[in-house]
């Protein structure tokens, strides 16, 4: 008989992990969602074979259980599970962005005999819903496996042979070290970018031409402030330790900035920009990490009717897609740029290579 693999939550993340699994083993899989028009569309899209209609129905059946919904609602489903029937050796896992409140959650399942080995996959998309499930959505990102210090070694092998097909690197880490390296790299930059938002929306109040010259890099460097609002509301109370420990860190850090200027130190502050420059620069460029990347390509174009869709035909060709192309300066007599913004840096690098067969300079910021 097939082992059974058991998904709740069918969006993006809960989608993309069934469909990698359901490449590399041949296996059933059940999947759960509140919202009914997502089943229904995951059972269309092949991404479930069958639709459970209860939680309860499919754990009973599963071998292994991802919990592919919000923090606070894991948390809560959690609790149900002991009361229901469950295989011998099931194997529960989830791929929240936190891990501390769920782990506490979690002591529960242990008490019962019940494996439960946490799990991060650091990656994503700008797109959402089952329909935007893909196999290939954490290749080569950072999968977080947050295993109990007493959990069952060969319980830790097996979820990593379930999740295989992923084509993810997997590391290994406590819950408190994944949230506060998280809150690092992942859920400190958002506050700091929507913290830039509320500063140049409070000064449009007083000079509305701010909108105007915030349209080009400082909207670009502040992306992910566009992210779900409820989504990062609950990442920032379930993170609460970490990102006041984090913010005040940033106050002190800022404090230093300012003294800097205050000083009109120009040998300190110029080191300051250097050796950020030096770090930045060093960070892995065609590694996922916690935050999407945008994979952008300028591409300077002359004032010249017809040069878009000259540029979009050389990818067309080429079969390559772009998910957004944007116009960031045409006047005439000048050179224009196109930011054009793919799905995978591979995607890029394929359209770099044909733009530049056509005498296309382009370029990466």
């Amino acid at each position: 008989m097939k082992r059974t693999a058991f998904i709740i939550g069918l969006g993006l993340i809960g989608g993309s992990i069934a469909l990698a699994i359901r490449k590399e083993h041949d296996v059933r899989i059940l999947g759960y969602d509140i919202h009914e028009e997502q089943l229904k569309m995951a059972q269309s899209l092949k991404v479930v074979d069958e639709a459970c209609h209860s939680i309860e129905e499919g754990v009973k059946q599963a071998d292994l259980i991802v919990f592919a919904t919000p923090v606070s609602i894991t948390t809560e489903l959690l609790a149900d599970l002991v009361h229901f029937e469950m295989k011998s050796g099931a194997i529960i896992t989830d791929v929240g962005s936190t891990k501390r409140k769920i782990y506490k959650r979690a002591e529960c399942l242990s008490e019962k005999g019940i494996t439960f080995i946490g799990g991060h996959p650091m990656a994503g998309s700008h797109k959402s819903g089952v329909e935007a499930a893909r196999a290939h959505l954490f290749e080569n990102a950072y999968y977080i496996i947050t295993p109990s210090p007493d959990a069952d070694a060969r319980a830790v092998i097996q979820l990593q042979n379930w999740l295989k097909g992923t084509k993810a690197t997997f590391i290994e880490m406590s819950a408190d070290q994944h949230d506060h390296l998280a809150g690092a790299i992942s859920h400190f930059p958002h506050i700091v970018a929507a913290s830039l938002v509320h500063q140049v929306a409070k000064l449009e109040e007083k000079d509305p031409l701010v909108s105007k010259l915030a349209a080009g890099g400082f909207r670009d460097i502040t992306r992910i402030a566009s992210a779900s609002p409820v989504m990062w509301r609950d990442i920032l109370l379930q993170n609460k330790d970490s990102l006041l420990h984090l913010l005040e860190a940033w106050m002190e850090e800022m404090g230093e900035v300012k003294s800097l200027i205050e000083e009109e130190n120009e040998a300190d502050i110029y080191t300051y920009f250097e050796e950020a420059k030096a770090f930045r620069d060093g960070l892995p460029v065609k590694k996922k990490g916690a935050i999407p990347s945008f994979y952008d390509l300028y591409v300077d174009i002359p004032d010249h009717p017809g040069v878009i869709s000259d540029v979009t035909g050389i990818l067309a060709q080429h079969k390559i897609s772009i998910t957004n192309i944007r116009i960031l300066e045409t006047r005439e007599d000048i050179m224009g740029v196109l930011r054009l913004t793919f799905r995978s840096e591979d995607d890029l690098e394929e359209a770099k290579v044909h733009l530049g067969h056509h005498m296309y300079d382009t370029y990466r910021i």
